[in-house]
């Protein structure tokens, strides 16, 4: 995708990947750049009144009551992008910052903010630029949307504030402006509220996070077989009559992929018919599919809701076509805070339940007759011992994220704002457990990897065959102990890039 462009209905959440991730141009639709326009004309008419309008012609929050003259109504608008400018911390990532601006020009052009269309485009030139404001991580709570973090953006309109440089750095925004040939804005009566209040930056990390998800409960299920594979599992709980009995959509798609991940190999016709290994697996193994398909189905709602939100209006107030500007409520982030919070406990679980296989690989105990921790000389030589130490102690950490911020309200701005949805917080620990996901299946694509070279000469399935190849040049064959971060680096980016479920998919076709 090359180019992105913003309809007076929108934009889709390939479209917010595109430009977040990628290299897209964003480019308004002439109707959206009408629709703002009419919008606009309906705020001037009001200014022209002299009607009193929240966010026109009043103070913000606590201040609503507070009238402002005419003649201070464009400084209003700068004091308030100046004052809510004030987060704190480490600087977002690019593509999460990238996003949020994306959407921000979204909502504007859906015609309901009352902007001039000039306004939009300056977000639009800074995207197109490749300018990306500098974002503090703290100082959203998800209630009248990300006002901090989208202050912050706004702020670079003016020619203030921080942009992040090439190098991370934080760099004034006017010098960055100044090369790139832009010039600041100066904003009219309604346009410094309508840029900062909004759910964008959690609708943004909430979209990176259900694409990242939906790859990575994909590969959870190839992990999961391969684990499996090397430890003599049983395929049987995976037919497709026994997952048809309890017809949960996320666990049927899960059950299928890995049992035909396990087609094709001699490690599993090996001790098909063996009573000692094919009686009843552990739950690890055997409810792979029940635990990651509950997770798909999770995600299947959340990825609903983040399409609902981008359908939204949710300024403050609106511009309805009739002349009228109500209030509402639509920036409140709870249904963003509560899906993101879900998420995060599904795929808190999916990770819990990979270190649980990997932990059975490496006991000799229960291995099924690997060597203890996947060394082929125990006892001089650790083997991966201490790969199944980062993964409890990843686990551990998922545990405490997985705990909801969306129930953790707390009131602000002089008890106007009394009730708020961390949403901004629920998304951002989102994406970390997502992270710790794909270190956590990185492990278990390690231990499985080196448990099937274990079963050598025995050949493994098509599936595993793939693994090998993509992570053997990396790890080597089994033997003494070496430097053990760069190998499970190596996994990390296994898991995190298509390469492995393309090569997969070559062999065996599409995974559901």
């Amino acid at each position: 995708m090359t180019t992105v462009t913003i309809l007076s209905t929108g934009v889709t959440a390939a479209d917010v990947l595109a430009v977040a991730r990628g290299t897209a141009k964003v480019v308004l639709d002439p109707a959206a750049t009408e629709a703002m326009a009419t919008s606009r004309s309906i705020v001037d008419g009001i200014e022209a009144a002299g009607r009193p309008v929240y966010g026109v012609s009043t103070g913000f929050g606590a201040l609503a009551n507070t009238f402002v003259a005419p003649e201070r109504r464009a400084e209003l608008q700068h004091a308030l992008i100046r004052s809510h400018a004030a987060g704190v911390g480490a600087p977002m990532p690019r593509e999460v910052v990238r996003a949020m601006m994306l959407l921000r020009v979204r909502s504007l052009a859906l015609g309901r903010s009352g902007v001039r269309p000039l306004v939009a485009e300056a977000l639009v030139d800074l995207l197109n630029h490749d300018v990306t404001p500098w974002v503090p991580e703290h100082g959203s709570l998800g209630a009248s949307g990300d006002l901090a973090p989208l202050a912050h953006c706004a702020l670079v309109l003016l020619g203030e504030g921080w942009v992040l440089g090439p190098a991370g750095d934080r760099v004034p925004a006017v010098d960055v402006l100044r090369r790139a040939g832009l010039k600041p804005v100066s904003l009219a009566a309604k346009e410094g509220l309508a840029l900062i209040n909004g759910t964008d930056g959690m609708l943004g990390m909430l979209l990176l996070a259900v694409s990242d998800a939906r790859h990575l409960f994909a590969i959870a299920d190839v992990t999961a077989a391969l684990a499996i594979e090397a430890m003599l599992g049983s395929e049987r709980p995976f037919l497709p009559e026994l997952h048809a009995i309890r017809p949960h959509p996320g666990q049927a798609a899960s059950a299928a992929n890995i049992h035909r991940l396990l087609q094709g190999s001699a490690v599993m016709d090996s001790h098909r018919d063996d009573l000692a290994h094919a009686v009843q697996d552990a739950y690890s193994m055997r409810c792979a599919p029940q635990v990651a398909g509950a997770a798909r189905d999770t995600l299947d709602f959340v990825e609903v809701v983040a399409g609902r939100e981008l359908l939204s209006v949710v300024d403050n107030p609106v511009v309805l076509p009739d002349g009228r500007v109500e209030s509402t409520g639509n920036f409140h982030g709870a249904p963003l805070g509560f899906a993101a919070d879900y998420l995060a406990i599904a795929a808190a679980e999916v990770g819990a339940i990979a270190e649980r296989r990997v932990d059975r690989l490496l006991d000799v105990t229960r291995s099924r007759e690997l060597p203890a921790f996947l060394s082929p000389d125990p006892g001089v030589n650790s083997g991966l011992m201490i790969a199944q130490y980062t993964a409890a102690g990843i686990v551990a950490e998922n545990r405490r994220l997985a705990a909801p911020a969306s129930i953790d309200s707390l009131p602000t701005s002089g008890m106007q704002e009394d009730h708020v949805s961390m949403g901004w917080a629920a998304t951002k620990k989102l994406r970390t457990v997502l992270d710790n996901l794909t270190s956590l299946l990185a492990v278990e694509l390690l231990a499985a990897v080196r448990g099937l070279q274990l079963r050598a000469p025995l050949t493994p399935s098509p599936a595993g065959r793939a693994a090998l190849h993509a992570l053997g040049g990396a790890i080597g064959e089994p033997g003494p102990d070496v430097f053990l971060a760069p190998l499970m680096e190596a996994a990390r980016e296994v898991v995190r890039g298509p390469e492995l479920r393309a090569a997969i998919e070559r062999e065996i076709g599409p995974l559901g």
